[in-house]
């Protein structure tokens, strides 16, 4: 297992790497003039510049792009003026707009993504495994039929249908709920829960389509088995098989796709955060994009793409321990 786990950081080391050689060219070398955006429209060549020697663009591709990697590694200094502005390691650069580090920036907002993406987590997690078990348990029935329609029209309606139907039936015409305006956890734990149920429930709902049609296939590939009709010859009920066997064998993949979908979860989630207004990185990404902030842009884009390349690794580690036929290698 241990040179498995290395071999698997080895390879995300190469694909962050190869990921940041991309992002950067793609924003910053690519046609286009940075400075100017930095600077705005109405700048004159020299204001443009000055711009440019204080954000560091006036060297080489090859130098811009190891100031880039130092401030990662060590930080770096910026000239702000008269002075210098220290942006400590992980240094992401400078927000265009508002000259606020962007590591700063992103942590300010990554809370309000994770506690989206671990309370949809749960929902899909349950409704979903729960679901496709108890479509694979009744197979051939009614159930079985109707939960198949119900999981192919979850799987066919946009997560912004699902949100904008829960804001209509939910606040608009029961009232069971406000409109949700977030609150973070450190302020209001009890109006945050409130606030966050509704996109809880959106994203959940969406995902847990997809987790209800694995689970029934995994479980039914499972109880195809040969070892299942060695168990019911035996005379085993059919509660012990389901519960000690089936589950063993159709959980795994559900466990390894949840910690992809985690990762996916901290850029994914951009209509969910846009419609019920909350502050997380797929919002600023958005927010970035408009005002051409490319500190921000490239800065939640690296985030998001380590978030995805981790929970590969932690997926891969996952299904290793607990499928036995995966081969370690």
């Amino acid at each position: 297992m241990t040179r498995f786990l290395l071999k698997r950081l080895g390879s995300a080391f190469f694909v962050l790497f190869a990921l940041s050689v991309l992002v950067y060219a793609l924003f910053y070398l690519l046609p286009g003039d940075p400075a100017q955006l930095a600077c705005g429209e109405r700048c004159t060549p020299a204001q443009v510049d000055q711009v440019r020697e204080r954000i560091g663009l006036n060297e080489s591709a090859l130098t811009q792009y190891g100031q880039f990697l130092q401030g990662l590694v060590a930080g770096r200094e910026y000239s702000a003026g008269t002075g210098t502005v220290h942006c400590d390691a992980p240094c992401l650069g400078l927000s265009y707009q508002s000259d606020q580090q962007v590591t700063e920036l992103i942590l300010e907002r990554l809370p309000a993504t994770a506690s989206l993406a671990l309370g949809a987590l749960v929902i899909w997690l349950l409704v979903g495994v729960g679901t496709g078990l108890l479509s694979a348990l009744r197979r051939g029935g009614l159930t079985e039929r109707a939960l198949t329609v119900l999981t192919l029209a979850a799987t066919g309606m946009p997560v912004f249908i699902l949100g904008l139907l829960l804001l209509m039936v939910v606040c608009a015409q029961l009232r069971w709920l406000p409109f949700p305006t977030y609150v973070p956890l450190t302020e209001d734990p009890e109006q945050w829960a409130w606030n966050m149920l509704l996109p809880w429930l959106t994203l959940g709902l969406f995902e847990s389509a997809k987790y209800a049609r694995l689970t029934r296939s995994s479980t039914l590939e499972t109880l195809a088995e040969d070892h299942i009709r060695t168990f019911r010859a035996y005379g085993v009920g059919e509660r012990a098989i389901v519960g000690r066997h089936a589950l063993r064998g159709a959980v795994p993949p559900v466990i390894a796709l949840s910690a992809l979908d985690l990762g996916t979860m901290f850029g994914g989630a951009v209509l969910t955060e846009s419609l019920f207004g909350i502050p997380g990185l797929g919002k600023t990404l958005i927010d970035g994009v408009k005002v051409i902030d490319l500190p921000v842009v490239v800065g939640v884009v690296l985030v998001i793409g380590a978030a995805v390349v981790l929970a590969n690794v932690v997926a891969d580690l996952i299904h290793a321990a607990t499928d036995r036929r995966v081969v370690l290698s």
